[in-house]
């Protein structure tokens, strides 16, 4: 099944040939430079500049698979969740798509999407992995665990309260003056940094079985801490970034390892997407965390998997498809505050 797959959610122009859950072209054209000057994402200027890439992204994407649109069998869309006036560009474009060549709908959950993620051109196909399984998004705007009773059934076990973990990594990058986006930029200087350099609490530290992830009030301390260390050289930057960076991924360990050790679960893998994903400190706790749980921890195979794009949304439609999950083009509508357990 050939299928063309559209996600305007955030800041990237994104668009995908899928068949199966093979990747056949995967286009991504970020907004993320027009939007540092503002230090975020303005909804505005994220609508103009979708509503400017995306005929060609979507054009792009079929030429780059070798096919024309005649030749697709579906055409899938993020509904949600994600910025409203984002979103609408993609659900637009994918209706006319779908009204003009004749072709099927999908609407799809962007948070899907990433939990999905590493079955894309994956060596461990879905048929491989024993259900119930549970599925970490670590993104910018999501920090969640999901008990994966089957593909397309879902319930949040975990979640954050506040800050998501990248947007977490992104603010304290912001408070060091790295710019932003700045999650990437934060890992490289956490990378050989002295973490006996300072002290940051650990979130909830006794009360894991709250099964919450919070990064507000770590990130109020190391803003204090980062003021009370200026002016920052590049050593104070590297080892407050190291630090931050080790307690904010520490916490995520702790509230995962709870989950997976709850007796009352019994999971089989885990699958990890997301922004942050491509993170390799992060990488290698999750695979350590593996080890000592017994769970088969599986990550997208390319680092173009793990942020906003097509390709991942391509893969969860294929499996909608399976099971008949179509939708008319009179009804598909954006859903920002779209939830996975929907």
């Amino acid at each position: 099944m050939k299928i063309l797959s559209i996600d305007t959610s955030c800041d990237e122009t994104a668009a995908a040939v899928t068949e199966d859950t093979n990747i056949l072209s995967n286009i991504v054209w970020s907004q993320a430079s027009a939007h540092t000057k503002y230090g975020g994402i303005m909804p505005s200027l994220a609508k103009r500049m979708h509503e400017e890439r995306i005929d060609w992204v979507i054009h792009k994407a079929v030429k780059n698979a070798e096919l024309t649109i005649d030749h697709l069998d579906a055409i899938a869309v993020t509904v949600g969740p994600g910025l409203s006036i984002a979103l609408g560009v993609g659900v637009d474009a994918a209706r006319s798509l779908a009204i003009n060549y004749d072709k099927k709908l999908i609407a799809v959950n962007h948070l899907e999407g990433h939990v999905l993620s590493p079955l894309a051109n994956s060596k461990a196909p879905a048929s491989d992995i024993n259900f119930p399984s549970l599925g970490l998004v670590v993104s910018g705007g999501n920090t969640l665990l999901v008990k994966i009773n089957k593909i397309g059934s879902y319930e949040i076990v975990a979640q954050t309260t506040d800050d998501a973990l990248g947007e977490a990594l992104d603010k304290a990058a912001r408070m060091l003056g790295l710019g932003y986006p700045g999650g990437a930029i934060l890992e490289k200087f956490a990378r050989g940094g002295n973490l006996e350099a300072y002290r940051l609490p650990i979130p909830i530290v006794g009360q894991e079985e709250r099964k919450i992830f919070t990064y507000s009030g770590l990130k109020t301390s190391f803003s204090r801490l980062v003021e009370s260390e200026k002016p920052l050289t590049k050593e104070k930057i590297i080892n407050l970034a190291s630090c931050f960076q080790d307690v904010a991924f520490t916490h995520l360990i702790r509230i995962t390892s709870f989950v997976i050790l709850d007796s009352k679960f019994h999971f089989q893998s885990l699958l990890v997407g997301g922004g942050v994903s491509a993170n390799l400190e992060l990488r290698k706790r999750l695979r350590k965390l593996g080890k000592y749980t017994g769970i088969n921890v599986l990550f997208p195979y390319s680092k173009k998997l793990t942020g906003d794009n097509a390709a991942m949304i391509g893969v969860a439609a294929y499996f909608k498809a399976l099971r008949g999950e179509f939708i008319d083009v009179d009804k598909i509508d954006r859903k920002p505050s779209a939830k996975i357990s929907d």
